[in-house]
């Protein structure tokens, strides 16, 4: 790149600086002030890349300075920007952790982030986590959007417990995660697991701030699916009361807003906070290309930090696959008196078929297929590349060199995997 394409950007106070990367890839580099990106701050004279679909928003408190480097940039400099509600909101949040510290009988802050898709819930999410370890704090990251997967791979619901800030072009370090696998993109796939994870996971959380203290003090922050009408609202009236949250930020939706707090505990207080206007609407096409992004960086990690995921075969025989729900069956179909189970939650064997292949498969610590299989968090995630008949084996993408555990759940997310880091 040369000189000629360098941008120097003067931001005011409280101002933002939003780039797009529309091609090839971006160098933002901090040259004076202070700064930062979704609440982590830009060293000085450390030069960042940012590759092709990035969208970020370098925003200052106090005035900068950043130089941007890049021919297919698109950037702009905004002053109407909520960063300082967000601010006001973290304040309030470590109000509540003050007194949690100096009374134990007390916990920290319990917040959960809701809204339509695309109106900057992971982000907000992101920026009161950083906010909270630049105060010494240790919160619990919780999300369950299972339409994009931010601490592990879509169609898993899950937490980390956060200690350090997140890397301005990696994220938070999702080395060591909760994660519950739910199979799907959506909770209208199945409601009833839907719900049984989110209760199963608060209860883990829950048991977790019972026993460690810097945990309890952190508190709770919660991102949740982007579903805000019909059943989707019913999923965020049920997250709230199994989390426990004593605070909800809507973003971005009035009606929402209204109606929890007409449906949640008084004591629960309800915040309507504006989206930034540096968020986009993303078409289908996009999403679905973000959800194969996002499991292509499971098994290959990135540019900055690759992974060399291995590819290896196993016979049929030396693993057992199931799958969660059933076919219902009718009442004349069982016997007198017999209870209907609930077909969605049940765990059932399968065999193995061509129909596999591009599945991506959860790694369950079971030793069996039975019900336990539903509540116990996942190792991990491999991928079924091919699957040959006459000679019995399943050829498997997996980021370890064997299959920790026999037992794979087979979930409805296809991945193909027909690319290698650039």
């Amino acid at each position: 790149m040369s000189e000629a394409e360098v941008q120097e950007k003067k931001l005011n106070e409280d101002t933002e600086l939003r780039i797009v990367v529309n091609e090839g890839e971006a160098i933002v580099e901090l040259v004076d002030g202070r700064a930062e990106i979704f609440g982590s701050e830009l060293v000085k004279n450390k030069k960042y890349l940012f590759q092709k679909g990035s969208r970020i928003a370098i925003f200052t408190y106090e005035g900068a300075t950043v130089d941007v480097v890049g021919s297919g940039v698109h950037s702009y400099t905004s002053d109407e920007t909520p960063m300082v509600i967000y601010l006001n909101t973290h304040a309030a949040l470590e109000q509540i952790r003050k007194v949690a510290e100096c009374d134990p009988s007390h916990r920290g802050p319990r917040i959960m982030l809701v809204g339509p898709t695309d109106v900057g819930k992971s982000t907000v999410c992101r920026i009161l986590c950083n906010y909270s370890v630049r105060m010494g704090r240790s919160p619990i990251l919780v999300d369950l959007d299972v339409g994009q997967g931010e601490i592990s791979v879509p169609g898993t619901m899950g937490a980390i417990f956060i200690n350090k800030m997140a890397d301005i072009m990696e994220g938070f370090d999702c080395s060591r995660p909760l994660v519950f696998n739910f199979g799907a993109t959506t909770p209208s796939e199945n409601l009833p697991l839907y719900d049984l994870l989110v209760k199963e996971l608060a209860e883990v959380i829950n048991q977790r701030c019972a026993v460690n203290r810097d945990s309890n003090i952190g508190g709770i922050i919660i991102n949740t699916c982007g579903w805000v009408h019909g059943d989707g609202y019913q999923c965020l009236v049920s997250a709230a009361e199994a989390f426990e949250v004593e605070s909800v930020v809507v973003i971005d939706h009035e009606r929402l807003y209204n109606d929890l707090k007409r449906d949640l505990p008084s004591f629960v207080k309800i915040l309507h906070q504006p989206k930034s206007g540096g968020t986009e609407t993303r078409s289908k096409e996009m999403r679905a290309a973000m959800r194969s992004e996002r499991i292509h960086r499971y098994f290959y990690g990135t540019a900055s930090s690759r992974l060399n995921p291995y590819t290896f075969e196993v016979n049929f025989s030396d693993v057992l696959l199931a799958k969660i729900g059933a076919e219902q069956l009718p009442e004349s179909c069982l016997p007198f008196g017999a209870k209907i189970d609930d077909h969605n939650t049940k765990v059932v064997g399968v065999k193995p078929s061509s129909s596999l292949i591009h599945c991506l498969l959860a790694i369950s610590p079971s030793t069996s297929i039975s019900q336990n299989v539903l509540k116990e968090t996942v190792l991990g995630f491999v991928v079924v590349n091919q699957v040959n008949d006459e000679a019995q084996t399943l050829t498997i993408l997996s980021p370890q060199q064997e299959l920790p555990s026999k037992v794979l759940i087979v979930t409805s997310i296809k991945f193909v995997d027909d690319r290698t880091i650039e």
